[in-house]
């Protein structure tokens, strides 16, 4: 079992497991009675592809074969989903002494950035999240580059001080080709935003804004175009 799971962890505490046996008794073991050191090289559970048991505006209930996990995802991320249809998250799970939390994203890249977030000092699970849910990865990209702090100071619990620090250690962690272009697409992350704000989802956005020419510039000639697209 502790090959699958790809763990290593030492015994602190000897109090008994709960009455039962199988998973749940494994698993209660070895996070909460032994209190794991963990060395993550392949995450627990990574991906999930299910239907839609229940949804809200923090997390969605997946049910996959049988088994309903609750799913914590950005607004943008839950925005498209509906009880009975079929979705799918790559996840990332947060072990704590307590409890074992899943995170959801819509694409690999966005749960690569969470990842990126929760290595930064003080920044936990709960926090990368709201980060995420105040703006997409591209947009906080840019920012980091930018050092523009206005998105995260949105985020409850982080300030000025916190966002320029947050800012100062993502650039020194994300590849420098992770910023090559990045005053290209400037127009394009404000210009997403802009289309966002008036209701389009991110998918739609994204797409008009990729079947305009680079030649046509400034943010508020991509809007304009893109509303073109999108109402055809």
């Amino acid at each position: 079992m502790q090959d699958l799971l790809n763990i290593e962890y030492r015994i602190t505490n000897t109090t008994k497991a709960p009455p039962g046996g199988g998973v749940v008794n494994i698993l209660y073991s070895l996070f909460f009675l032994h209190k794991p050191v963990f060395r993550y090289h392949y995450p627990m559970i990574a991906h999930l592809k299910g239907v839609v048991l229940a949804v809200t505006d923090s997390y969605a209930i997946l049910d996959v074969s049988g088994v309903g996990y609750k799913v914590s995802a950005t607004g943008l991320t839950l925005q498209p989903l509906r009880e009975g249809i079929g979705a799918e998250f790559w996840t990332y799970l947060a072990v704590r002494e307590t409890a074992l939390d899943l995170y959801g994203f819509g694409t690999k890249a966005e749960e690569a950035f969470f990842e990126l977030l929760i290595t930064i000092s003080g920044i936990g699970p709960k926090t990368a999240l709201g980060i995420l849910n105040v703006a997409t990865i591209d947009i906080l990209r840019n920012a980091v580059f930018t050092e523009n702090t206005a998105h995260l100071i949105k985020v409850s619990g982080i300030g000025k001080k916190n966002a320029e620090k947050i800012v100062l250690e993502l650039r020194g962690k994300l590849d420098e080709t992770e910023f090559e272009g990045t005053s290209a697409r400037h127009d394009d992350s404000d210009a997403l935003e802009a289309l966002m704000s008036l209701g389009y989802t991110q998918k739609e956005a994204r797409e008009a804004l990729q079947e305009i020419p680079q030649e046509i510039s400034g943010t508020s000639e991509r809007v304009k175009k893109a509303l073109k697209l999108l109402s055809t």
